[in-house]
């Protein structure tokens, strides 16, 4: 594994996959999947591909696997990649309980050293779209796709990064970091609720990085909480996320 904040992530995960049994186990039983912090609905947002039977698709950083799970419902062969062994102990489990036939991999969604060109798809939400260097894991999800496969992931939107505190408080309406050179945010240290090393992108960076590696850009999405959202989730309050998008969606093309 290479980079430091992989191994302080896949700790700081390992300590936290108790916490996160309960959420998955919900989520496997859901009919429907409903993204994002807020639970935004799948029908709304459109992120699985459509016509995954047949298809092999491929989760980067799934956790505890749901949504290996619901693209297996779909019909799809399903590979789940994780660096937390706790979380994907879960996974396992979840799998065998639902009958879900899903491969699942203890890997640095940087470099899984699985075969190049072997998927169709290929979704992250808040795994390795916050968690990996986007330099490196954009690069290794273009390798994995086939030419003209399509790349999902959702993760959080920089205005929430810029205006949360760096005291790791919940967002507000100020801005405590600027948006120029927004890219690593070590959240090891903070005094409210330390968590591990995350990354992101400008808009223009993301864009840029795009272009650089051969992804076309088919769809962008700013979330907002919807108008019934109360209270704040993971370090967001339901006002905040009302006026401001709290995440985005990037969808994406593999050039032929």
């Amino acid at each position: 594994m290479t980079g430091s904040h992989v191994a302080i992530n896949r700790d700081y995960w390992n300590g936290m996959a108790a916490d996160w049994v309960a959420a998955g186990e919900r989520n496997w039983r859901r009919e429907a999947p409903v993204w994002g912090i807020w639970g935004l609905p799948e029908a709304e947002l459109g992120l699985l591909a459509e016509g995954l039977d047949g298809k092999a698709a491929i989760e980067l950083g799934c956790g505890t696997g749901y949504v290996s799970g619901w693209m297996t419902r779909r019909g799809a062969r399903v590979t789940g990649v994780d660096v937390s062994s706790e979380q994907l102990a879960t996974a396992r489990r979840l799998a065998r309980d639902h009958g879900a036939d899903i491969a699942f991999l203890e890997a640095n969604a940087e470099a899984t050293g699985l075969p190049a060109g072997s998927y169709d798809f290929a979704i992250s939400e808040y795994g390795a779209a916050i968690w990996c260097d986007p330099d490196l894991w954009l690069r290794e999800a273009w390798r994995l796709l086939r030419p003209g496969g399509g790349l999902v992931f959702l993760g959080n939107h920089p205005l929430a990064l810029m205006t949360a505190p760096n005291s790791g408080a919940p967002s507000e309406a100020i801005l405590h970091r600027p948006y120029r050179g927004l890219g690593r945010l070590d959240w090891t240290g903070v005094e409210i609720d330390p968590g591990g090393v995350e990354f992101t992108r400008t808009t223009a960076g993301w864009i840029a990085v795009f272009s650089e590696i051969g992804f076309d850009i088919e769809g962008y999405l700013e979330l907002y909480a919807p108008d019934t959202a109360e209270g704040t989730r993971f370090s967001v309050p339901a006002d905040w996320a009302k006026r401001y998008p709290c995440e985005q969606v990037w969808k994406l093309r593999k050039r032929a």
